[in-house]
């Protein structure tokens, strides 16, 4: 009877659990410990909560190791105590150094969210749809010292339509990655795949995100607008300002037309939505969310929010 293929598995948020969970039913593998971050304060009461991938290795029976810091000889000692055939790391949070990526017999595998090498870094869910890309997709490489440089093993597509927001890509590409490295591992096994260095000249990067990424720059084109609250949704949501006033803005519609006024203007409103002037063509405003704290389309919402047109979005 074969042996499994021992592989220590790293990840931290929702992206990791279906590849872990893919991982972990296959009957030629041992998933033998997870690797998370250190449970975090969440919620309103600031509680402690576990990772959703120690959630998912818990419930599946897998030990979990939660160092603050990966790369300390007490956790190069655990790691290598379990003899791994592979690594396999989806967004865990943490750099690995060369004396831990030196640890899998094998190799030390990463699952990255776009289609590399474009898009290394943090957030390349969010820049493939910000910059109206028509595809985006997985890609398993081997992890190098150098963040996503490392060589590429296999990849796999998805289109982008114009409706996708980051958290549809973003569950999508899980899926997809919970494949893609399942196929990785087995072609590796059976020598079937040649890793493949990246074209390190046509790399690009992308940074973390912050809470300001969301504002809402109305000199924009009304399809850039668009793509960049379908971008920033779920987080760190896409926002503008009406007076003093936040509104928070979910769904919208783009119109070539081109209007008269200012860019920021609100200049209708009627059954189709909130009809705001931009850069270039209008924008309808679909679904938004005021000071209620409560998700709500266009109609909910004038409801309890007159606007006194022509009203004016914060430019700045």
């Amino acid at each position: 009877m074969r042996q499994s293929t021992n592989i220590i598995y790293m990840g931290t948020p929702d992206f990791s659990v279906p590849a872990l969970q893919n991982l972990a039913v296959q009957d030629d593998f041992n998933v033998s410990l997870v690797v998370t971050q250190p449970d975090r304060p969440r919620g309103r009461g600031k509680k402690l909560a576990p990772s959703p991938v120690k959630t998912a290795a818990l419930n599946m029976g897998i030990d979990v190791f939660q160092p603050e810091d990966i790369n300390t000889e007490e956790a190069s000692e655990k790691l290598l105590s379990l003899n791994p055939d592979f690594f396999v790391v989806a967004a865990f949070g943490q750099i690995l150094s060369r004396k831990i990526l030196d640890i899998p017999k094998i190799l030390p595998i990463n699952i990255h969210a776009s289609l590399l090498p474009k898009y290394r870094g943090a957030s390349p869910i969010q820049a493939s749809i910000l910059n109206m890309d028509k595809i985006t997709g997985i890609t398993t490489i081997v992890m190098a010292d150098k963040l996503d440089a490392g060589d590429l093993l296999l990849s796999s597509s998805t289109p982008i339509s114009k409706l996708d927001t980051a958290l549809d890509i973003h569950d999508r590409l899980g899926i997809i990655g919970a494949n893609l490295i399942v196929e990785t591992i087995h072609a590796i096994l059976k020598n079937r795949l040649e890793p493949i260095p990246q074209d390190h000249s046509k790399a690009t990067y992308v940074k973390m995100l912050k809470k300001s990424d969301g504002r809402i720059n109305w000199n924009l084109s009304s399809r850039q607008i668009c793509a960049h609250i379908n971008a920033m949704t779920p987080w760190p949501g896409a926002f503008t300002r009406l007076g003093n006033k936040t509104i928070k803005i979910y769904k919208t519609k783009s119109l070539d037309t081109q209007s008269s006024h200012k860019p920021g203007i609100i200049f209708r409103c009627d059954k189709q939505g909130i009809h705001v002037a931009t850069g270039k063509g209008c924008l309808i405003i679909l679904e938004l969310m005021g000071s209620s704290g409560k998700r709500l389309n266009t109609r909910q919402f004038l409801c309890g929010h007159k606007i006194e047109l022509p009203a004016a979005f914060d430019i700045a």
